[in-house]
């Protein structure tokens, strides 16, 4: 019995972080869809911001689930991955506001 619990909170330690982490670019992502739809809705991005928008955030999401194949990142992967998402976060903020 204390076998299985040990084997079953082992288990819980290596799975919980990656959901955790998953979640993280999961509500990172409908974040910044959201602040790009509402730079369109207000007339703040235009057609052709937004299609630049979309285009990065596209290739972000290509390159997640290239780097998601073996199942996980790496902290090299999650790093340049972070890095992506700041660079268009700051595109999103100078679109709305120039």
């Amino acid at each position: 019995m204390k076998l299985f619990a040990f084997a079953a909170m082992c288990a819980a330690a290596i799975f919980l972080p990656t959901v955790a982490s998953a979640q993280e670019v999961y509500h990172r992502e409908v974040n910044q869809q959201h602040r790009i739809a509402h730079g369109v809705q207000n007339g703040s991005i235009n057609k052709r911001e937004y299609r630049e928008l979309e285009r990065r955030e596209a290739s972000l999401n290509s390159a997640r689930r290239r780097d998601l194949r073996d199942g996980r990142l790496n902290p090299r992967e999650r790093q340049q991955l972070n890095r992506r998402e700041n660079r268009i976060s700051r595109s999103i903020h100078h679109d709305e506001h120039n």
